[in-house]
């Protein structure tokens, strides 16, 4: 079996139901603490899959993880389970530092106590993949060569900054324990059961429901979007063949202006879903004040996983937005599940 921390969150989730999609795929415990981003609806087909065990519980219970080790014993740890919202972080970033680093560091420590007593085969197969951000290495000019693994560190918001910090702990467990540690470090990901607060599901569900979409400052913020289903196949490369104690960038090698992101889905919604009135969705883009520390450009060389593993992902930026529009518009009962409660307050607050 494999433990799977955040496994009901947008990448966790996605993860879980990619890896029990292979009716031959060993057993998955899935620990989540269930924040407002973590949501079981995600995992409804795996119901009665006896291969899915599901368990509520927060990464920083020392008892709880090191009772799940003892118990079920698997062999590997695929860690998702991380604060994420850079606009939170910047309002919030206790429940960063409490999740990210000191969580972190628990997994780690419950996860090297039981690896220790292992026997000597089952040590050497044992693996600790720790998925982490291309917000770590800072921000980028327009002219900047894309992040490498030999980039420094320079985060900019609680959230990145807490993210490093749990990345130099999983390093620093490699080098002091000889610990068997990988990391993979992404670009920005989007498709199925992503949680509205993040750019490409708040200006779906914003467009389909008459609001305005906000785009921050002149919206020529650059990101390099990676659809999540690849990232999850990069994932399962990186844990079967990844080199221990080496990091791995994964990215979609899809650079856009955050503007042109929202003029993509216009366009596909006024497709696919068209305005009763005839207009544009477009017409509801609205620009708002930028955010504090905004990071102006990242961008992801994924050429060592390529070049190592052989891993490249499946899909471009226009047919991974497509895909993702569609589910959306294909899966009203999961988003209004979603649609309430602590997101839509926050909402209100940000953008009404």
């Amino acid at each position: 079996m494999i433990l799977v921390t955040g496994g009901a969150g947008f990448i966790g989730a996605n993860f879980v139901l990619d890896w029990l999609s292979n009716p031959s795929a060993e057993g998955v415990i899935n620990l989540d603490k269930l924040t407002y981003a973590g949501n079981l609806a995600t995992l409804d087909p795996l119901k009665v899959d006896s291969r899915h065990i599901f368990i509520h519980g927060d990464i920083s219970d020392k008892e709880l993880v090191a009772k799940l080790l003892n118990e079920f014993a698997p062999r590997a740890i695929v860690n998702f389970a991380a604060e994420s919202h850079v606009d939170r972080s910047i309002h919030g970033p206790a429940e960063f530092v409490q999740t990210n680093i000191v969580g972190t560091f628990n997994l780690l420590e419950c996860a090297r106590e039981y690896w220790s007593g292992l026997d000597e085969a089952a040590k050497n197969a044992f693996r600790f993949h720790h998925v982490s951000t291309d917000e770590v290495y800072g921000s980028l000019s327009a002219t900047d060569p894309a992040f490498t693994e030999a980039n420094p560190y320079e985060p900019n918001s609680p959230y990145s900054a807490s993210k490093a910090a749990s990345d130099h702990l999983v390093r620093a467990w490699f080098h002091t324990y000889g610990f068997p540690v990988v990391t993979t470090n992404c670009s920005n990901n989007y498709g199925p059961y992503h949680f509205p607060e993040k750019l490409i599901p708040l200006v779906i569900l914003n467009a389909l429901n008459s609001k305005s979409l906000p785009i921050y400052g002149d919206g020529q913020q650059v990101r390099d979007w990676l659809y999540v289903g690849d990232h999850c196949s990069a994932i399962r490369e990186v844990l079967a063949s990844g080199k221990l104690g080496e990091t791995y960038n994964i990215g979609g090698w899809n650079e856009k202006a955050n503007i042109d992101v929202v003029k993509t889905i216009c366009r596909i919604l006024d497709e696919l879903k068209p305005r009763d009135d005839g207009k544009s969705y477009a017409e509801q883009i609205t620009f708002v004040k930028d955010r504090p520390g905004h990071d102006r450009r990242y961008a992801i060389d994924a050429s060592k996983v390529e070049r190592e593993l052989g891993w490249r992902p499946a899909e471009t930026f226009d047919t991974g937005i497509r895909k993702t529009v569609q589910w959306y518009l294909d899966n009203p009962v999961w988003i209004e599940g979603v649609v309430s409660g602590s997101y839509r307050d926050w909402l209100l607050k940000q953008y009404n």
